[in-house]
């Protein structure tokens, strides 16, 4: 339910925005069920009482405002119904008595209903259209139908409905009574839902919201009413609970059986190492050098934008638009694959081995940076290394360091060198688009994406491309924890926590500078080795956060190089990607001496100060996104530097 899919009009659908289903096979108590409803449905939701208050203070501005209230308010009002059962009209005469898997929803009439349904009805008319008249009556329609329609209070809803024989255990229970009851009751398709399409993104998602909404009461609504248990006739229709699936069934078995929480034990206090660890001169450390012989970059060939998450506005979401989400992350759009992630790997690969001209009979690793594969068994390098015909490699292993997996990839693939003297392929590759689910944070940052090194010796009396090398780990179990996935708290969706996030990337950016600031810059030049960088391309997490991070650390913005506002954050692949499409975009046009710092999930972090000669990248125009500021104009006139800072100045 997590994966983006296309509608007839080739627009991209979130499924799991607007059809809320949690994942119960992470819940064990119903204290871990009642947090997550509060987070989704509870605390952006106003009651009853509260949109009539509104309605009578003059509180709403528009008529969109207003019916954006009523449809939270209905999401709350079902929060169970719509999360953890199927409603199944079914005569009362034929209802089973005696199992425990078919609930009966104990009701109380609705406090006020009349005088709230009243004052919503009379409100609309009189407050101007957002956007579009006609259109937002139609939606009003379909919201209000089932508004004006509730018989029930919503705030004494409870999680645990009662089985057939313990509602009948008291006789005064009120439940739904239909007085008729069509079974060809018109509801919307799913494929309904999702071909919606409406020219303003907020009112695109709001229509779904109330196709959802109407699809919850397949009846004639004007004709129910609430009914005490014992005046229940057997041709009387009632509404009888299922469990949605067999995890909902599970859940119900685990709260039967007295399951408790889990709590993991508190953390230690964090303590600094008893001595800084050493930056890594490649030339003097390692006697095979390193070259880069080959970048290849795969990119997302599913677009999307800003208003793409607009139109798919979650229910649990603050209201937020295109503009503002870009003014947050500096993102524009972000790029998803359809393919999955290990044909985004595969793919990189092969490109990376053909501009190198090596076949894979000569590669000697091959490394694989990801956080987000679900392959465990075999890993996603030996897979590779199965798909490209490897007969036999030194080492293939996974490396898990999220944002950080392309520093992390290259020190490894450079101590691999020193053994094998062979080519070692790194791979950075992730798929985030099916693993975000509604979490509006991620959303709005990550993309899909790979890209792939080929790292060889050097020859004989060459020079290295790679500089100095550094990797890092860990802090405050606050930040080591602040991106999780799978997360049970966030149906093992992944989640950002903002805050610690750019508390580790702040507190690594600028222990990075300082290191750089203080050793030499290479071949006997004058100054420290950060004034001799040309290009800064960081880990592209959130553009106008590394900005700031960055200025506070003392660089200026026009150093830094993103791609970030067309890509999104790809966490390992990020870094590989910027610097191939700097190489397209025509802003790296001969070599330059890179400055690559990754930093992210887990608290790590490193950094490769290396050589990037143009001529090994393969440059990709598929699927990638068109210059932006004039940037591919810009070519190089004197030096490498000189044409930077004229780019970037």
């Amino acid at each position: 339910m997590n994966a983006f899919v296309l509608n007839r009009h080739g627009r991209m659908v979130f499924p799991s925005n607007i059809m809320p289903e949690l994942d119960f096979s992470t819940l064990e108590t119903l204290e871990q069920l009642d947090s997550v409803i509060r987070r989704d449905f509870e605390t952006k939701a106003p009651s009853g009482t509260e949109i009539l208050d509104k309605v009578r203070t003059g509180s709403y501005a528009t008529r969109y405002d207003l019916m954006r209230d009523l449809a939270l308010n209905l999401f709350w009002a079902n929060r169970f119904s719509i999360t953890m059962y199927d409603k199944r009209p079914t005569r009362w005469g034929d209802v089973p008595r005696s199992r425990g898997d078919v609930f009966l929803p104990v009701l109380e009439p609705w406090e006020d209903g009349e005088a709230k349904v009243s004052g919503v009805q009379q409100a609309y008319p009189q407050l101007p259209a957002r956007w579009n008249e006609g259109c937002e009556d139609r939606i009003f329609d379909v919201l209000f139908d089932v508004f004006a329609n509730r018989r029930h209070h919503a705030s004494t809803l409870p999680a645990l409905k009662p089985t057939v024989a313990e509602f009948l255990e008291q006789p005064g229970n009120l439940t739904f009574r239909l007085l008729d009851y069509d079974p060809d009751y018109p509801v919307y398709d799913y494929t309904d839902i999702l071909d919606v399409s409406e020219d303003v993104p907020e009112l695109e998602a709001l229509h779904r919201w109330a196709m959802v909404l109407h699809n919850q009461y397949p009846w004639e609504r004007s004709r129910v009413e609430l009914a005490e248990a014992g005046d229940l006739r057997d041709d009387d229709h009632v509404v009888a609970f299922h469990p949605r699936d067999r995890e909902v069934r599970a859940f119900l078995r685990r709260l039967h059986a007295g399951a408790r929480n889990r709590h993991a034990p508190a953390p230690r206090e964090s303590r600094p190492p008893v001595r800084p660890y050493p930056e890594l001169d490649v030339r003097r450390r390692f006697s095979v050098l390193p070259r880069i012989e080959a970048l290849a970059a795969v990119h997302g060939d599913q677009v999307c934008g800003n208003e793409d998450l607009i139109r798919n506005t979650a229910y649990n979401w603050s209201p937020m638009s295109a503009e503002e989400i870009a003014a947050k992350t500096g993102i524009e759009q972000r790029e998803y694959s359809s393919l999955p992630l290990e044909e985004l790997a595969l793919q990189a690969a092969e490109a990376a081995l053909e501009k190198s001209g090596r076949r894979p009979e000569e590669i000697g690793a091959v490394l694989v940076c990801t956080c987000t594969s679900s392959r465990l068994i075999p890993s996603l390098a030996t897979y590779l290394c199965g798909q490209l015909g490897m007969h036999q490699v030194y080492a293939a292993y996974d490396v898990i360091a999220a944002c950080a997996g392309m520093p992390y990839g290259v020190a490894d693939a450079v101590r691999m060198l020193q053994e094998v003297e062979r080519p070692v392929l790194v791979v950075c590759v992730e798929k985030f688009s099916d693993k975000i689910g509604n979490v509006r944070t991620s959303r709005m940052i990550f993309g899909d994406g790979a890209a792939a090194l080929v790292i060889g010796p050097a020859p004989e009396g060459a020079d290295s491309d790679i500089d100095y090398m550094k990797t890092y780990a860990s802090g405050p179990a606050s930040e080591v924890n602040s991106i999780l996935w799978p997360n049970p708290e966030f149906d093992n969706n992944i989640t950002v926590f903002g805050p610690q996030v750019k508390a580790l990337a702040g507190r690594y950016l600028a222990q990075m500078i300082d290191e750089l600031g203080a050793l030499p810059a290479p071949g006997g030049r004058d100054g420290s080795l950060m004034d001799a960088i040309d290009l800064i391309v960081p880990h592209q997490a959130n553009k106008t956060m590394v900005i700031q991070l960055a200025e506070r650390a003392g660089l200026t913005a026009d150093q830094l190089y993103f791609n970030i506002e067309k890509v999104g954050n790809t966490s390992s692949a990020s870094i590989p990607l910027a610097i191939h499409d700097a190489v397209r975009d025509g802003v790296i046009t001969e070599p330059v001496r890179v400055f690559a710092p990754g930093f992210g999930a887990g608290a790590v972090a490193g950094y490769a100060v290396m050589r990037v000669d143009p001529a090994v990248v393969a440059v990709s125009t598929s699927s990638a996104p068109a210059p932006s500021d004039g940037a591919a104009s810009v070519r190089a006139t004197t030096s490498a530097s000189e044409d930077v800072r004229e780019a970037f100045g």
